[in-house]
């Protein structure tokens, strides 16, 4: 887990991730700014105090000033790290993303013009991913992302809860079976006081994510959003459609239970869902599943999907498998059938256990009941 590690800031610097924050910095007398990190502030008018400020060891990533305030920092010994103006991102953003945000507009314009679909493009233009600056305006995005989910791990949201990752198929269309189930699962483990965490893209992840979110919906309610949203299936042939269902059924539930998104830019034709109410959403594919596998300190319940799955399978098992005693966390696979003859994953995850302290931290059951029964004990 070092790239997960490498992203969390030392205990020496102080996040300064808004003007409030500086601003009561400042008035409680602070003389240093030695170890501040200021993400994307705009501090025009803040010129004098700054100038009262003894700046050295500061880092400023992407701010604004006042004119002539930037060289005297330099002067005084900040580093500066300037906005990069050519990207449809804020490499130094100190919040993780909303589907709103992403999803900005998607009422009155189509998908292809949103922030999320901008961003792929971008991402995906020849020769971009050898490019310096688009190097550099993505790694320091994913830092930034990693902080912001770092501050989320200690927040309110997860103090004293589990979180539980649910993986599981992209390809479950809604008003299937799969969908539905893992709706249930989702929403039940919410009811149980777990953080449910995905991998934030569609099918199964939109599933798990939609039926935590409407955890306290009655059954009425929660059986209309998967009536309504089986009307579109899935994001093929229309981004824009299925986007358009998911945010009905928010905007007619607002305010619904908060859950984790994991997506990534690396598989962008795959949208995030809209039901995540935090999403972390990175450039750099395998930083963002080390993170997920590294956060769900509740235990991994694996739906029956295919490829994806059944590396994030291994990639845990290869975590439990060399892990302490208590960063050991439990495997449960859903699908009897599913695991053991058409992807016959379980045999594999038996053999590789045998006596190891993982051995009994893996289960294979038929339900998300046994499922929820195997994390409760």
């Amino acid at each position: 887990m070092s790239a997960a590690r490498s992203l969390h800031p030392s205990p020496r610097t102080l996040e300064v991730e808004s003007l409030g924050s500086f601003d009561r910095l400042v008035a409680a007398g602070a003389r240093s700014m030695h170890g501040w990190h200021l993400q994307s502030l705009d501090l025009s008018g803040r010129g004098g105090s700054l100038e009262s400020l003894d700046v050295a060891g500061a880092i400023f990533l992407g701010c604004s000033f006042d004119d002539g305030v930037e060289d005297s920092l330099r002067g005084r010994g900040a580093l500066i790290f300037p906005k990069l103006e050519a990207v449809p991102f804020d490499p130094y953003r100190g919040r993780l993303y909303t589907p709103q945000e992403l999803y900005a507009g998607i009422a009155e314009t189509r998908y292809e013009d949103t922030l999320d679909a901008r961003v792929y493009q971008w991402s995906i233009r020849p020769g971009q991913r050898r490019r310096l600056d688009a190097t550099l305006a993505a790694a320091l995005h994913d830092h930034s992302i990693g902080d912001a989910l770092e501050e989320l791990t200690r927040s309110e949201l997860c103090r004293g809860r589990t979180m539980v990752g649910v993986m599981g198929g992209h390809a479950a269309s809604r008003g299937s079976a799969a969908y539905t189930e893992a709706a249930q699962l989702g929403r039940l483990l919410a009811r149980n006081g777990r953080v449910v965490a995905t991998g934030g893209g569609p099918g199964t992840m939109e599933a798990a994510n939609l039926g935590a979110y409407l955890s306290a919906a009655d059954e009425a309610d929660f059986q209309r959003a998967l009536s309504e949203l089986a009307a579109v299936p899935g994001f093929r042939p229309s981004v824009s459609a299925w986007a358009r269902a998911a945010a009905a059924v928010v905007e007619r539930q607002p305010g619904g239970t908060p859950s984790l998104g994991i997506p990534t830019w690396f598989y962008g034709h795959e949208p995030p869902n809209y039901f995540a109410t935090h999403i972390a959403k990175y450039f750099a594919n395998a930083i963002r599943e080390a993170i997920l596998l590294e956060l769900c300190n509740g235990g991994i319940i694996f739906l029956p999907g295919s490829g994806g799955t059944v590396q994030e399978i291994f990639q845990d098992a290869c975590e439990n498998y060399y892990g302490a005693p208590e960063t050991l966390t439990p495997m449960v696979l859903v699908g009897k059938e599913h695991w053991l003859r058409r992807f016959p994953a379980w045999p594999l995850l038996q053999s590789l256990a045998a006596g190891r302290r993982m051995e009994d931290r893996i289960f294979l059951v038929d339900g998300i009941e046994e499922a929820l029964a195997v994390l409760k004990s």
